[in-house]
C-alpha cells in the first residue's frame, strides 16, 4: 500500500543543522515516507542518514535503488546519485546534473509530483542558488503542498526565497515549527483531484532517467532553442519558462537556473582569465630568454622585437591580473533573478507570507 503522505526535502547549504533539528522534531508514528536530498560531493562520504537516525525517532537511511517505499521511513539521497521516486520504490541514477549537482533537489520533487500528486508535500530548507524551486512548482501543479524555511533565519537564504519569490508558497515557518506543521499536515486526509498538468515534468523526469528515447528525440525537447551553451557539456541549451522562472536544459539533459548558469559562467570566464595570465607570463619570460641569447650573439634586431614582444606580453598580464585580483561582483543569487518589477512586489508577498497564515 502506498504511504499515506510523501514529505520530499531539499537543502543546501546549511542544511545539516536544519534537517537535524526538523527530524528531532518528527513523530515517531509519522503517516508518510520522507525522502531528502542534501547538495553533497561525488566523491565524498555522507553520514547524513546516520546524523538523522540519531537525532530523532524516525529510522533514517540512505537510498538504495529498486528499494521499496515504506511509511515511517527517511530515505537520503546518497552522494552522486538523484533520487527518483516512483509509486511503490525509488531509483537511484547518475543522470545528468542539474544546476551542477547530483543528487539534486528538482529531480526528486519531480518524480514525487509526478507519483503521488496530491499526497506530496515539498519543503525546502536553507541552500545558495535555487534548487527545489522548479521541482516545488510541479509539486503545487499537481495539488500537493509547498513548506518553505523562513529566509530570515536560514543560514544560507536563497533557496527559500527562491521558492517563495516564484511559487504560490502555501506556508513558511521558522525552523522549529516546520516539524509540527509536517506532523499535523501528515495526518490529514489527502484530497484526491485531478489537476491541469500542461507541464513538462515528466520529459525532464526522463532526462534524469537517462531515458534515451527521450534525449534522442531533439524535435520534442522542451523549451525553445537559446543562444547559449552548456557549461557541462558544451551543447545547444533550450530555454523553459515556468512561469516566472526561466531555465535551461540541454539535449542531454544538463539542467541550469539562470542564476546557476551564470554563476557557473562566471567560473568559467576565472579559469580561462588565469589560463590566459599563465600563458602570457610563460610568453613575457620566454621571449627575454630568447632576447637575451639574440643579444649575445650579436643579433640586436632581433633580441630588439623578442623584448617588444615580452613588454607587450607583460603589459597584457598586468591588465588581466588586475581583472582578477579586483572586487569583481558575485554572480547573482536566485532571488536577484526577477525584474525590477516583480522585485518591487516582494515586500507586501512576504510580508502576508512571512506572517505564517495558513490560508
Amino acid at each position: 500500500m502506498p504511504p499515506r503522505h510523501l514529505i520530499v526535502i531539499g537543502a543546501s547549504a546549511g542544511g545539516v543543522e536544519a534537517l537535524t533539528r526538523i527530524v528531532r522534531d518528527l513523530a515517531g508514528d509519522i503517516r508518510a515516507a520522507i525522502f531528502i536530498t542534501l547538495h553533497f560531493p561525488p566523491t565524498g562520504t555522507s553520514a547524513l542518514a546516520r546524523i538523522l537516525k540519531r537525532a530523532g525517532k524516525v529510522n533514517a537511511v540512505h537510498a538504495v535503488d529498486a528499494q521499496p517505499i515504506e511509511e515511517g521511513e527517511i530515505y537520503v539521497a546518497p552522494p552522486d546519485n538523484h533520487l527518483l521516486i516512483f509509486r511503490d520504490h525509488v531509483r537511484l541514477y547518475r543522470g545528468p546534473r542539474e544546476n551542477g549537482n547530483r543528487p539534486a533537489v528538482d529531480p526528486m520533487f519531480r518524480s514525487a509530483a509526478l507519483a503521488f500528486g496530491p499526497r506530496v508535500i515539498g519543503v525546502v530548507l536553507s541552500g545558495n542558488l535555487d534548487d527545489g524551486t522548479s521541482g516545488l512548482l510541479a509539486i503545487k501543479r499537481r495539488g500537493g503542498i509547498a513548506v518553505v524555511q523562513d529566509p530570515a533565519e536560514a543560514m544560507f537564504p536563497s533557496m527559500p526565497q527562491s521558492a517563495i519569490d516564484h511559487v504560490a508558497v502555501d506556508y513558511v515557518r521558522k525552523l522549529d515549527g516546520v516539524a509540527a506543521l509536517l506532523n499535523d499536515l501528515a495526518k490529514r486526509t489527502p484530497v484526491e483531484e485531478a489537476m491541469v498538468t500542461n507541464d513538462e515534468a515528466q520529459k525532464e523526469t526522463e532526462y534524469s532517467e537517462i531515458d534515451l528515447s527521450r534525449i534522442e528525440d531533439a524535435g520534442d525537447h522542451p523549451g525553445v532553442l537559446a543562444a547559449f551553451g552548456c557549461p557541462d557539456c558544451g551543447g545547444t541549451l533550450w530555454e523553459l519558462r515556468e512561469e516566472k522562472l526561466v531555465r535551461f536544459r540541454c539535449r542531454v539533459g544538463h539542467a541550469w537556473t539562470s542564476g546557476a548558469l551564470l554563476g557557473r559562467q562566471s567560473e568559467t570566464l576565472d579559469a580561462a582569465l588565469w589560463t590566459a595570465l599563465r600563458a602570457l607570463e610563460e610568453s613575457a619570460s620566454l621571449s627575454r630568454q630568447l632576447s637575451e641569447r639574440a643579444r649575445s650573439r650579436g643579433n640586436t634586431r632581433l633580441a630588439q622585437r623578442l623584448a617588444d614582444n615580452a613588454s607587450l606580453a607583460a603589459r597584457r598580464a598586468e591588465t588581466i591580473r588586475e581583472v582578477l585580483l579586483s572586487d569583481r561582483n558575485s554572480p547573482v543569487d536566485a532571488d536577484e533573478e526577477t525584474d525590477s518589477a516583480n522585485a518591487a512586489r516582494h515586500p507586501a508577498r512576504h510580508t502576508q507570507r512571512m506572517s505564517g497564515s495558513d490560508d
